[in-house]
């Protein structure tokens, strides 16, 4: 049985593949990037494997029986990329196809849920089995503004009182992971998100209470979050999504209470607590 991981070099494939590596031999698991030298430590196989080039795909995919399609990072160039790439694994015999799509993507607020909407389309038009994997936020996109935070003395953000469900990327991992490596899987869509939901306030009280420094929240507008990212050195166009998915965090679109991912582990998902020392550390 060869698991393949597309972006596997990445912040989130490095870890689904030590979880795989934890789970079953490392020659049954091929890692999938752009550029194979940056894969040499992972301890895998590994093939080029570029979104960009669909007439690539198929070959790289030989005798692949399940494959993990991690979302591209290129937002805006999804659509045409995930669906080259679900017509390979479908042109190579891929019997199932686990997709990281977002969470509540089928009627979630962000901006980012029409690419994820898109691809979960093509897999159910493509006759392929597949399993959606929603992953809701990673801590890790709020842990590191931790830094300026204690260098400030104050957490910025545009998320109001509203209540994060965020998990560490290794429980996302581990959950692909766990998935890829049993079966009864395909048609399932699994909503993930961390146990315990957590406001900007309370985030920032608990690196208070840990780093010994007082650090307040503070709620701003969100063209002013924006501005602020831009002014740090984001591009105009993330600082404006970034800024984006924080005040729709304000509305409940990161929220979930369904314990999908701690189910799927097996253990509670990284508290935050743990991700602040984390953090710190």
């Amino acid at each position: 049985m060869t698991i393949a991981v597309t972006g596997a070099s990445g912040h989130l494939g490095r870890l689904v593949i030590a979880a795989l590596k934890a789970r079953q031999p490392a020659s049954d698991i091929l890692a999938l990037v752009r550029d194979p030298a940056k894969a040499a430590d992972l301890g895998v196989a590994a093939r080029a494997f570029d979104y960009n080039k669909p007439e690539t795909l198929a070959a790289a995919l030989a005798g692949v029986d399940k494959l993990l399609l991690i979302s591209s990072s290129e937002v805006g160039q999804r659509k045409a990329q995930h669906r080259a790439v679900i017509a390979a694994a479908r042109q190579a015999g891929v019997k199932l196809l686990a997709y990281t799509s977002l969470l509540h993507a089928d009627g979630s607020i962000l901006s980012l849920a029409e690419e994820h909407g898109d691809t979960e389309a093509a897999l159910k038009q493509s006759g392929l089995p597949f399993v959606l994997l929603r992953n809701g936020w990673y801590t890790e996109n709020h842990t590191v503004s931790i830094p300026a935070a204690l260098s400030h003395g104050v957490y910025v953000g545009s998320a109001g009182e509203g209540r994060i469900s965020a998990a560490a990327r290794a429980d996302y991992a581990e959950a692909a992971a766990a998935v890829l490596t049993s079966e009864g899987h395909a048609g399932k869509t699994y909503e993930l998100a961390g146990d315990t939901a957590f406001t900007l306030s309370e985030l920032a009280a608990e690196l208070s209470r840990q780093s010994g420094q007082t650090i307040a929240y503070k709620n701003l507008p969100q063209a002013d979050f924006a501005a602020l990212l831009e002014g740090a050195g984001f591009p105009p166009a993330l600082a404006q999504a970034f800024a984006s998915w924080d005040f729709d965090a304000s509305k409940g679109a990161l929220f979930d209470d369904s314990r999908q991912l701690s189910r799927l582990i097996g253990h509670q998902t990284q508290s935050l607590q743990e991700a602040v020392a984390a953090a710190l550390a």
